[in-house]
């Protein structure tokens, strides 16, 4: 019994980063910590690396987090959620980063139905270079309007 909840407290917190994204995305990204997440619209700099990937820092921090009460305090639901939010981790990193941003040059011939809405709705959101005003703040869930063209 205890792997079918492993299963869905791991596919619960994969869902449930989605959110987180769009939340922090929307509220802190584009609220307070704007200065972080600037670079990322502007594209003002010559690095690789963006002010933005704190980000990514911090969610790997608390998964790594909850892989360590795994191992050193025994809480064994902190497994599965370690796991699911490195899995969702790195899907946001392989969408984001690496096929949209093209951060690393691969996945460039992808065309499917999908993979257009996805890119649509980040161009969508990239249009507005300041804080406010934006839109689409999700990453693998976006409003369905941007599959329809």
């Amino acid at each position: 019994m205890q792997t079918v909840y492993w299963i869905l407290i791991f596919l619960g917190t994969f869902f449930f980063m989605e959110f987180m994204a769009w939340f922090t995305h929307k509220y802190i990204m584009h609220g307070f910590l704007w200065s972080l997440h600037k670079d990322h619209h502007h594209k003002d700099h010559g690095s690789w690396w963006e002010r933005n990937d704190l980000f990514f820092v911090f969610y790997a921090l608390v998964s790594i987090g909850c892989f360590l009460l795994w191992r050193y305090e025994n809480v064994w639901f902190t497994l599965p959620i370690g796991l699911g939010i490195l899995a969702y981790g790195i899907a946001y990193f392989t969408v984001h980063d690496i096929f949209i941003h093209q951060r690393f040059k691969m996945f460039r011939n992808a065309n499917n139905w999908y993979a257009r809405g996805i890119r649509r709705a980040h161009k969508m959101h990239h249009k507005h270079l300041g804080k406010d005003h934006g839109e689409n703040f999700g990453m693998l869930i976006v409003p369905f309007k941007y599959f329809k063209k």
